[in-house]
């Protein structure tokens, strides 16, 4: 449901923490270069505001007891954009966790990423598998970063890979599940929350873009007007009060 969708229906929805909580939510932080667009900022200025909002968000969901936040940082199509951008969206991580690991540490968070690792730039990927490490033991909410990631990429990799472990007569192609397919997906580092709870969408897009195709067959889909450097605590909490009013049947009555 979109603010516009409430605001028609004239109901605003309360967040309890005495309801349901998404054990794993999937945010596409939309927005960024609108935001600094229209304060007459240049977009890389955005891009940080948006690298802010992830503190904000992940500290707030950790609170709430969300069991994992996946956020989509920089997808595989996004290398198409001008190449200044591009360099400045791969030196975030690099500032994000310099900033951001002595509150994860104390936060219990555990760091994970999805994505073609080998195709980012070393610093980049140094950081992440620094960051990746240095949580492994933490035992809090799961921040997963979705880097350099993209749905159907993701899905034809693990298709290739379960068809190499077939012909090598590790698996039996008769006897195969949805959730051994699943362990050869990325989100398998997720565990018991790969599938995607609620999905959500800033800045009033309403399309899922090649995101987590697979994890967000039942979820459920959340689409906000606000930019992502705008999508306060506030904000996530109208989203989770709007989840608690849902009710998920999973194709049964």
């Amino acid at each position: 449901m979109s603010d516009q969708e409430r605001e028609d229906n004239q109901e605003v929805y309360h967040f309890s923490p005495d309801e349901s909580v998404p054990n794993h939510v999937a945010i596409i932080m939309d927005g960024n270069g609108r935001w600094a667009k229209n304060r007459g900022f240049k977009r890389s200025a955005g891009h940080r505001a948006g690298m802010d909002q992830v503190k904000i968000i992940a500290r707030h969901a950790n609170k709430r007891g969300v069991k994992a936040l996946t956020v989509y940082a920089f997808s595989t199509e996004n290398w198409k954009r001008p190449l200044d951008e591009v360099n400045y969206l791969m030196q975030l991580p690099i500032e994000f966790f310099d900033e951001f690991m002595p509150e994860i540490m104390e936060a219990g968070i555990r760091v994970t990423m999805i994505g073609l690792h080998e195709k980012l730039p070393r610093k980049t990927k140094k950081v992440m598998e620094r960051a990746i490490k240095e949580t492994s033991h933490n035992t809090g909410m799961i921040l997963n970063f979705a880097v350099n990631y993209g749905g159907r990429n993701e899905i034809v990799e693990a298709a290739k890979a379960m068809a190499e472990d077939i012909s090598a007569g590790k698996l039996k192609p008769q006897k195969l599940t949805e959730e051994d397919f699943e362990d050869y997906l990325m989100t398998s580092v997720l565990g018991a929350y790969q599938n995607v709870d609620y999905m959500i969408r800033t800045s009033g897009e309403e399309r899922i873009s090649n995101f987590m195709l697979w994890q967000n067959a039942y979820s459920e889909f959340y689409f906000s007007s606000l930019a992502w450097p705008d999508f306060d605590e506030k904000a996530f909490d109208e989203a989770l009060a709007v989840y608690q009013k849902r009710q998920r049947r999973f194709g049964g009555l």
